[in-house]
Protein backbone atom coordinates (compact mmCIF):
# COMPACT_ATOMS: atom_id res chain seq x y z
CA UNK A 1 0.00 0.00 0.00
CA UNK A 2 1.07 3.34 -0.30
CA UNK A 3 1.06 5.51 3.31
CA UNK A 4 0.53 8.83 2.58
CA UNK A 5 1.33 11.96 5.93
CA UNK A 6 -0.05 15.01 6.42
CA UNK A 7 0.86 16.94 9.37
CA UNK A 8 0.10 20.65 8.66
CA UNK A 9 -1.91 23.37 6.91
CA UNK A 10 0.51 23.39 3.82
CA UNK A 11 0.70 19.53 3.96
CA UNK A 12 -2.98 19.64 3.60
CA UNK A 13 -3.46 21.85 0.63
CA UNK A 14 -0.45 20.05 -1.22
CA UNK A 15 -1.02 16.31 -0.37
CA UNK A 16 -5.38 17.56 -1.33
CA UNK A 17 -5.38 16.35 -5.06
CA UNK A 18 -2.80 13.51 -4.50
CA UNK A 19 -4.80 11.79 -2.18
CA UNK A 20 -7.71 12.25 -4.20
CA UNK A 21 -5.70 10.84 -7.57
CA UNK A 22 -4.93 7.90 -5.46
CA UNK A 23 -8.55 6.96 -4.40
CA UNK A 24 -9.94 7.29 -7.55
CA UNK A 25 -7.53 5.15 -8.66
CA UNK A 26 -8.31 2.93 -6.51
CA UNK A 27 -4.92 1.91 -5.25
CA UNK A 28 -3.82 0.48 -1.99
CA UNK A 29 -4.07 3.54 0.40
CA UNK A 30 -3.20 4.47 3.77
CA UNK A 31 -3.79 8.29 5.28
CA UNK A 32 -1.69 9.25 8.01
CA UNK A 33 -1.94 12.67 10.19
CA UNK A 34 0.72 13.09 12.49
CA UNK A 35 -1.20 16.12 14.43
CA UNK A 36 1.56 18.91 14.10
CA UNK A 37 -1.15 20.68 13.45
CA UNK A 38 -4.12 19.40 15.50
CA UNK A 39 -7.05 22.39 16.31
CA UNK A 40 -10.15 23.37 14.49
CA UNK A 41 -9.02 26.55 13.00
CA UNK A 42 -5.73 24.35 11.77
CA UNK A 43 -6.30 21.31 10.48
CA UNK A 44 -10.09 20.01 10.80
CA UNK A 45 -11.49 22.13 9.09
CA UNK A 46 -9.10 21.95 5.94
CA UNK A 47 -10.18 18.72 5.72
CA UNK A 48 -13.41 19.25 5.57
CA UNK A 49 -12.88 21.73 2.65
CA UNK A 50 -10.51 20.38 0.85
CA UNK A 51 -13.00 17.28 0.65
CA UNK A 52 -10.22 15.04 2.11
CA UNK A 53 -11.12 11.77 4.02
CA UNK A 54 -10.86 11.73 7.45
CA UNK A 55 -7.15 10.16 8.27
CA UNK A 56 -7.15 6.33 8.68
CA UNK A 57 -4.86 7.16 11.43
CA UNK A 58 -4.31 10.34 13.85
CA UNK A 59 -0.90 10.56 15.75
CA UNK A 60 -1.52 13.43 17.69
CA UNK A 61 1.66 15.01 17.88
CA UNK A 62 0.58 18.16 18.82
CA UNK A 63 3.35 21.05 19.54
CA UNK A 64 6.95 21.28 21.03
CA UNK A 65 10.27 22.04 20.06
CA UNK A 66 12.02 21.48 16.97
CA UNK A 67 13.77 18.22 18.39
CA UNK A 68 11.07 16.91 20.83
CA UNK A 69 8.02 17.19 18.21
CA UNK A 70 10.28 15.19 15.42
CA UNK A 71 11.81 13.10 17.87
CA UNK A 72 7.60 12.00 19.07
CA UNK A 73 6.94 12.07 15.05
CA UNK A 74 9.16 9.55 14.62
CA UNK A 75 8.37 7.07 18.22
CA UNK A 76 4.82 6.97 16.99
CA UNK A 77 5.38 6.64 12.93
CA UNK A 78 7.89 3.38 13.08
CA UNK A 79 4.83 1.25 14.20
CA UNK A 80 2.57 2.06 11.98
CA UNK A 81 5.20 1.46 9.58
CA UNK A 82 6.70 -2.00 11.30
CA UNK A 83 2.56 -3.10 11.38
CA UNK A 84 1.19 -2.17 7.67
CA UNK A 85 4.40 -2.30 6.24
CA UNK A 86 3.95 0.00 3.52
CA UNK A 87 5.41 -0.13 0.20
CA UNK A 88 5.80 3.79 0.07
CA UNK A 89 5.69 6.17 2.13
CA UNK A 90 4.27 9.77 0.37
CA UNK A 91 5.53 13.01 2.43
CA UNK A 92 5.07 16.56 1.39
CA UNK A 93 6.76 19.79 2.00
CA UNK A 94 9.34 21.13 4.75
CA UNK A 95 7.63 20.44 8.04
CA UNK A 96 8.66 18.61 10.68
CA UNK A 97 6.26 16.00 9.96
CA UNK A 98 7.79 15.14 7.11
CA UNK A 99 11.44 14.42 7.89
CA UNK A 100 10.43 12.92 10.74
CA UNK A 101 8.12 10.29 8.82
CA UNK A 102 10.82 10.49 6.01
CA UNK A 103 13.98 9.65 8.57
CA UNK A 104 11.98 6.70 9.86
CA UNK A 105 10.53 5.06 6.41
CA UNK A 106 14.50 5.05 4.96
CA UNK A 107 15.64 3.58 8.27
CA UNK A 108 13.07 0.71 7.69
CA UNK A 109 14.59 0.33 4.26
CA UNK A 110 10.83 1.80 2.85
CA UNK A 111 11.23 3.59 -0.25
CA UNK A 112 10.14 7.41 0.13
CA UNK A 113 8.23 9.64 -2.04
CA UNK A 114 8.68 13.78 -1.25
CA UNK A 115 5.92 16.18 -2.80
CA UNK A 116 7.38 19.47 -3.75
CA UNK A 117 11.38 18.36 -3.55
CA UNK A 118 14.41 20.57 -4.44
CA UNK A 119 13.29 24.07 -3.29
CA UNK A 120 16.22 25.46 -1.19
CA UNK A 121 16.65 29.29 0.54
CA UNK A 122 20.30 28.39 0.69
CA UNK A 123 19.33 29.56 4.18
CA UNK A 124 20.25 26.76 7.50
CA UNK A 125 18.97 29.46 9.73
CA UNK A 126 15.62 28.18 8.97
CA UNK A 127 14.49 24.63 10.17
CA UNK A 128 12.51 24.07 7.01
CA UNK A 129 16.15 24.11 4.91
CA UNK A 130 17.30 21.62 7.04
CA UNK A 131 14.26 19.40 6.77
CA UNK A 132 13.99 20.17 2.44
CA UNK A 133 17.32 18.85 1.94
CA UNK A 134 17.30 16.04 4.41
CA UNK A 135 14.28 14.35 3.00
CA UNK A 136 15.48 15.01 -0.78
CA UNK A 137 18.30 13.00 0.15
CA UNK A 138 16.31 10.14 1.78
CA UNK A 139 14.08 9.87 -1.26
CA UNK A 140 13.67 7.15 -4.07
CA UNK A 141 11.37 9.45 -6.01
CA UNK A 142 11.33 13.81 -5.82
CA UNK A 143 8.43 15.38 -7.78
CA UNK A 144 9.60 19.09 -8.31
CA UNK A 145 7.50 22.08 -8.56
CA UNK A 146 9.97 24.15 -11.10
CA UNK A 147 13.11 24.31 -12.31
CA UNK A 148 15.47 25.77 -9.78
CA UNK A 149 14.61 22.79 -7.92
CA UNK A 150 15.76 20.63 -10.54
CA UNK A 151 19.32 22.44 -10.70
CA UNK A 152 19.33 22.08 -6.66
CA UNK A 153 19.11 18.27 -6.99
CA UNK A 154 21.37 17.80 -9.92
CA UNK A 155 23.88 19.93 -8.41
CA UNK A 156 23.46 17.50 -4.63
CA UNK A 157 24.05 15.04 -6.68
CA UNK A 158 20.70 13.00 -6.77
CA UNK A 159 20.58 10.46 -9.20
CA UNK A 160 18.53 12.09 -11.92
CA UNK A 161 15.95 9.21 -12.54
CA UNK A 162 14.40 9.38 -9.23
CA UNK A 163 13.51 13.27 -9.98
CA UNK A 164 10.37 13.76 -11.87
CA UNK A 165 9.08 17.49 -12.36
CA UNK A 166 5.39 17.40 -12.35
CA UNK A 167 4.52 20.79 -11.37
CA UNK A 168 2.97 22.29 -8.14
CA UNK A 169 0.05 20.38 -6.37
CA UNK A 170 -0.73 23.46 -4.02
CA UNK A 171 -2.03 25.03 -7.05
CA UNK A 172 -4.25 21.88 -7.76
CA UNK A 173 -6.26 22.83 -5.37
CA UNK A 174 -6.60 26.56 -5.61
CA UNK A 175 -8.06 25.79 -9.38
CA UNK A 176 -10.34 22.84 -7.85
CA UNK A 177 -12.10 25.51 -5.01
CA UNK A 178 -11.41 29.18 -6.38
CA UNK A 179 -14.57 29.69 -7.70
CA UNK A 180 -16.02 28.04 -4.56
CA UNK A 181 -13.83 30.45 -2.78
CA UNK A 182 -15.20 33.61 -4.45
CA UNK A 183 -18.74 32.75 -4.28
CA UNK A 184 -18.23 32.76 -0.66
CA UNK A 185 -17.20 36.64 -0.94
CA UNK A 186 -15.36 36.33 2.55
CA UNK A 187 -14.85 40.51 2.26
CA UNK A 188 -18.10 41.10 3.42
CA UNK A 189 -17.32 39.38 6.42
CA UNK A 190 -14.94 42.22 7.19
CA UNK A 191 -16.70 45.26 5.22
CA UNK A 192 -13.78 45.07 2.70
CA UNK A 193 -14.18 45.69 -1.02
CA UNK A 194 -12.69 43.61 -3.75
CA UNK A 195 -9.05 44.87 -5.27
CA UNK A 196 -9.13 48.10 -1.75
CA UNK A 197 -7.86 45.68 1.22
CA UNK A 198 -4.25 44.42 1.36
CA UNK A 199 -3.94 40.45 3.13
CA UNK A 200 -1.32 39.53 6.14
CA UNK A 201 0.41 36.48 7.22
CA UNK A 202 3.10 36.17 9.34
CA UNK A 203 4.88 33.18 11.02
CA UNK A 204 8.10 32.72 10.61
CA UNK A 205 10.12 32.37 14.40
CA UNK A 206 12.55 34.99 12.24
CA UNK A 207 9.72 37.27 12.08
CA UNK A 208 7.69 36.72 14.95
CA UNK A 209 9.55 35.83 18.25
CA UNK A 210 12.01 39.05 18.59
CA UNK A 211 9.75 41.61 19.87
CA UNK A 212 12.09 43.93 18.30
CA UNK A 213 11.37 42.46 14.94
CA UNK A 214 7.99 42.79 15.52
CA UNK A 215 7.87 46.30 16.56
CA UNK A 216 9.37 46.91 12.99
CA UNK A 217 6.66 45.01 11.10
CA UNK A 218 3.95 46.62 13.68
CA UNK A 219 5.34 50.04 12.24
CA UNK A 220 5.23 48.93 8.46
CA UNK A 221 1.84 47.72 8.95
CA UNK A 222 0.72 51.15 10.37
CA UNK A 223 2.59 52.96 7.59
CA UNK A 224 0.61 50.53 4.85
CA UNK A 225 -2.91 50.96 6.76
CA UNK A 226 -2.73 55.14 6.53
CA UNK A 227 -3.74 54.08 3.05
CA UNK A 228 -4.95 51.05 2.53
CA UNK A 229 -7.36 48.59 5.41
CA UNK A 230 -5.76 45.63 5.94
CA UNK A 231 -6.63 42.29 7.35
CA UNK A 232 -4.17 39.66 9.48
CA UNK A 233 -5.55 36.53 10.40
CA UNK A 234 -2.73 35.98 12.54
CA UNK A 235 -1.21 32.27 14.00
CA UNK A 236 -1.67 31.63 17.62
CA UNK A 237 1.46 31.48 18.18
CA UNK A 238 2.14 34.55 16.65
CA UNK A 239 -0.69 36.30 18.47
CA UNK A 240 0.58 34.70 21.64
CA UNK A 241 4.21 35.98 21.02
CA UNK A 242 3.48 39.53 21.18
CA UNK A 243 -0.19 40.15 20.92
CA UNK A 244 -0.52 43.54 22.37
CA UNK A 245 2.27 44.85 20.14
CA UNK A 246 0.38 43.65 17.01
CA UNK A 247 -3.24 44.88 18.84
CA UNK A 248 -2.06 48.31 18.76
CA UNK A 249 -1.93 48.56 14.60
CA UNK A 250 -3.54 50.62 13.45
CA UNK A 251 -6.20 49.82 10.55
CA UNK A 252 -5.40 46.63 10.54
CA UNK A 253 -8.19 43.85 11.69
CA UNK A 254 -6.96 40.59 13.34
CA UNK A 255 -9.43 38.04 12.80
CA UNK A 256 -8.48 34.28 13.80
CA UNK A 257 -6.96 31.87 11.10
CA UNK A 258 -9.84 30.92 8.23
CA UNK A 259 -10.30 28.05 6.44
CA UNK A 260 -8.84 27.59 3.09
CA UNK A 261 -11.88 28.74 1.41
CA UNK A 262 -12.07 31.93 3.20
CA UNK A 263 -8.57 32.84 2.95
CA UNK A 264 -8.04 31.74 -0.90
CA UNK A 265 -11.03 34.13 -1.46
CA UNK A 266 -9.44 36.74 0.62
CA UNK A 267 -6.37 36.32 -1.37
CA UNK A 268 -7.62 36.38 -4.55
CA UNK A 269 -9.39 39.71 -4.57
CA UNK A 270 -6.80 41.47 -2.38
CA UNK A 271 -4.94 44.50 -3.88
CA UNK A 272 -1.33 42.79 -2.23
CA UNK A 273 -0.45 40.22 0.29
CA UNK A 274 2.22 40.96 2.37
CA UNK A 275 3.93 37.61 4.15
CA UNK A 276 6.27 35.88 5.00
CA UNK A 277 4.83 32.27 4.12
CA UNK A 278 6.18 30.09 1.28
CA UNK A 279 2.87 28.47 -0.38
CA UNK A 280 1.25 32.41 -0.57
CA UNK A 281 3.85 33.07 -2.51
CA UNK A 282 3.19 30.59 -5.28
CA UNK A 283 -0.69 30.98 -4.92
CA UNK A 284 -0.74 34.57 -5.18
CA UNK A 285 1.55 34.06 -8.15
CA UNK A 286 -0.82 31.56 -9.51
CA UNK A 287 -3.59 33.98 -9.04
CA UNK A 288 -1.87 37.14 -10.26
CA UNK A 289 -1.96 39.16 -7.36
CA UNK A 290 0.87 40.85 -6.03
CA UNK A 291 2.64 39.44 -3.17
CA UNK A 292 5.29 41.12 -0.99
CA UNK A 293 7.45 38.66 1.14
CA UNK A 294 8.97 40.17 4.03
CA UNK A 295 12.29 37.73 4.10
CA UNK A 296 16.00 37.54 3.03
CA UNK A 297 15.15 35.11 0.87
CA UNK A 298 13.25 32.74 -1.17
CA UNK A 299 13.42 28.56 -1.80
CA UNK A 300 10.40 29.44 -4.56
CA UNK A 301 12.50 31.43 -6.79
CA UNK A 302 10.21 31.37 -10.04
CA UNK A 303 7.66 33.07 -8.13
CA UNK A 304 9.88 36.70 -8.14
CA UNK A 305 11.49 36.09 -11.64
CA UNK A 306 8.44 35.13 -13.55
CA UNK A 307 5.77 35.77 -11.00
CA UNK A 308 3.80 38.67 -9.12
CA UNK A 309 6.31 38.73 -5.69
CA UNK A 310 8.93 40.49 -4.35
CA UNK A 311 11.14 39.91 -1.25
CA UNK A 312 11.98 43.05 1.16
CA UNK A 313 13.78 43.52 4.05
CA UNK A 314 12.14 44.22 7.38
CA UNK A 315 11.91 47.78 7.41
CA UNK A 316 8.85 49.77 7.18
CA UNK A 317 9.69 52.04 4.67
CA UNK A 318 10.77 49.54 2.12
CA UNK A 319 7.64 47.63 2.83
CA UNK A 320 5.47 50.45 2.42
CA UNK A 321 7.08 51.23 -1.07
CA UNK A 322 6.70 47.72 -2.00
CA UNK A 323 3.59 47.45 -1.56
CA UNK A 324 2.59 51.04 -3.17
CA UNK A 325 5.10 50.75 -6.63
CA UNK A 326 3.56 49.37 -9.57
CA UNK A 327 4.24 46.37 -10.65
CA UNK A 328 6.41 46.70 -13.69
CA UNK A 329 7.71 43.85 -15.03
CA UNK A 330 5.28 41.08 -16.66
CA UNK A 331 3.67 38.37 -14.90
CA UNK A 332 3.85 34.58 -16.21
CA UNK A 333 2.39 31.62 -14.87
CA UNK A 334 5.02 29.19 -14.15
CA UNK A 335 5.21 25.71 -16.28
CA UNK A 336 2.65 23.07 -15.41
CA UNK A 337 1.16 25.05 -12.62
CA UNK A 338 -2.01 24.31 -14.47
CA UNK A 339 -4.20 21.98 -11.78
CA UNK A 340 -3.06 18.72 -13.27
CA UNK A 341 0.38 18.31 -11.03
CA UNK A 342 -1.37 15.60 -8.97
CA UNK A 343 -2.48 13.32 -12.19
CA UNK A 344 1.30 13.52 -13.62
CA UNK A 345 2.54 12.68 -9.70
CA UNK A 346 0.51 9.35 -9.68
CA UNK A 347 1.33 8.41 -12.58
CA UNK A 348 4.68 8.44 -11.90
CA UNK A 349 3.86 6.26 -8.66
CA UNK A 350 1.13 3.90 -10.19
CA UNK A 351 4.15 2.77 -12.62
CA UNK A 352 6.96 2.67 -9.96
CA UNK A 353 4.50 0.75 -8.16
CA UNK A 354 3.73 -1.48 -10.63
CA UNK A 355 7.64 -2.30 -11.34
CA UNK A 356 8.34 -3.39 -7.47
Amino acid sequence: MILTVVGARPNFVKMAPVVSEILRRRLPHLLVHTGQHYDEKMSAIFFDQLQMPRPDINLNIGSGSQADQTARIMMSFEPICTQYKPRLVMVGGDVNSTLACALTAAKLMIPVAHVESGLRSFDRAMPEEINRILTDHLSDLLFVTEASGLENLQREGITQEKVHFVGNTMIDSLFRFLEQALTLQPWQNYALEPGKYGLVTFHRPSNVDSEDQVRVLAAALDRVGERLPLLFPIHPRTLHQHGDLWKAVQNTKLVEPLGYLEFLGLMAKAAVVITDSGGIQEETTALGVRCVTVRHNTERPITVTQGTNRLVEANPVQIAEAVFSANERPFQRPALWDGHAAKRLIDVVEKWYKRQ
